[in-house]
């Protein structure tokens, strides 16, 4: 039997073919979705084309924190609030963590950062609760905060600028439920999620646990940890020891990419498909080389830019959506030609910027 490794991780948005040729001059209008009431990932959604504004009336400083810088992700994510301060006319400084275990650095970081004269404040939170007390204090200043690409539960937020991970893990999930319909041969998965405490991996581990009910996948394990690639390599390695007779490894990105070279070393990369459950240059590379069979993409670049243009918005009184995502596809091999990696992935050479002037 062939055993498959998927990869799966927070975040899945495809760009639709309706985005801008001109992408890098000109990124709008792009299709996302609108929940309302917002705050609720459960709540009804609508389509709509988001249209950002063409400038802002003045250079606000707005500071932005993410978990850490480690993988390409987030360097994404990075391209698409730089390029969009750059665009609208604002300052833009950005702290990172170092990891998902670095809660309380964050705080501290964006605590200086709103000392030193924060207009807004746009977070790709480590903790889904863990920074709720620091949301309520920043937003008796008066200053927005704007939620991006992880999740909060705070109910004081100004703005959420990401997708469902519940519908991400979901949608990875109905990918194999339907390679492995229920009365075909039971196959066992190890499953990936990522870092636990994350309110994106708690969502997609609902999502992809609820879509393989019911099929012929048996969940033999969930391994949970950083993102990083080492420690996405180690628990690779663990898992196929513990677990020899695996069908399915499924997981981050990261996990996926970790596990190419694990699997051409252990002899098993001709009978091994990967499929992940974000996109990254690694595994767009994947999928266009035949390593990789699936990845969803939850358009990181695009949140990025929406995020800025929310804090804009805000800061000046104009009318914003409080609760706004891309749509999220999945990208394979049969339909990459389609699929326009300006959403998603920061361009070749690109390298993070921690301020914009």
């Amino acid at each position: 039997m062939k055993t498959i490794i998927i990869g799966i991780a927070a975040c899945a948005a495809m760009a639709a073919a309706t985005a801008s040729a001109s992408f890098a001059d000109k990124w709008y209008p792009y299709p996302v979705q609108v929940w309302d009431p917002p705050f609720n990932m459960a709540s009804p959604r609508k389509s709509m084309d988001y249209r950002p504004l063409e400038k802002a009336s003045k250079p606000w400083e707005i500071c932005v924190s993410f978990p850490h810088m480690k993988d390409a992700y987030w360097l994404g994510v990075d391209y698409g609030v730089a390029d969009e301060a750059r665009r609208l006319g604002v300052r833009m400084q950005l702290v990172e963590a170092g990891g998902y275990t670095e809660l309380n650095k964050q705080i501290s970081q964006i605590e200086d950062c709103v000392a030193a004269g924060a207009n807004a404040v746009v977070i790709g939170a480590i903790s889904f609760d863990g920074l709720n007390n620091l949301v309520k204090e920043i937003r008796k200043k008066g200053i927005p905060v704007i939620d991006v690409i992880n999740g909060m539960s705070s109910q004081d937020l100004s703005a959420k600028s990401l997708v469902s991970f519940g519908e991400m893990g979901a949608k990875t999930g109905e990918f194999l439920a339907k390679s492995h319909p229920a009365g075909s041969k039971t196959v066992k998965v190890a499953w990936f999620p990522g870092p636990a405490g994350a309110g994106w991996v708690e969502a997609g581990n609902k999502g992809f646990v609820g879509a393989i009910k019911g099929s012929a996948i048996e969940l033999a394990a969930t391994k949970y940890g950083d993102t990083g690639k080492e420690a996405q390599a180690k628990l690779v390695e663990d898992t196929l020891e513990a677990h020899p007779d695996l069908s399915y490894i499924v997981g981050t990105a990261v996990t996926a990419e970790a596990a190419i070279p694990i699997l051409r070393a252990r002899g098993l990369a001709d009978r091994i498909r990967i499929a992940s459950y974000y996109f990254t240059p690694g595994v767009d590379r994947g999928l266009r080389r035949g390593q990789i069979e699936a990845a969803p993409t939850d358009s990181p670049v695009i949140q990025g830019r929406v995020a800025i243009d929310q804090a804009v918005r805000i800061l000046e009184g104009k009318p914003y959506q409080k609760h706004v995502g891309p749509a999220i596809y999945v990208v394979t091999r049969k339909n990459l030609r389609d699929f326009d990696p300006k959403s998603t992935l920061a361009p070749a050479g690109f390298k993070p910027v921690f301020r914009v002037e």
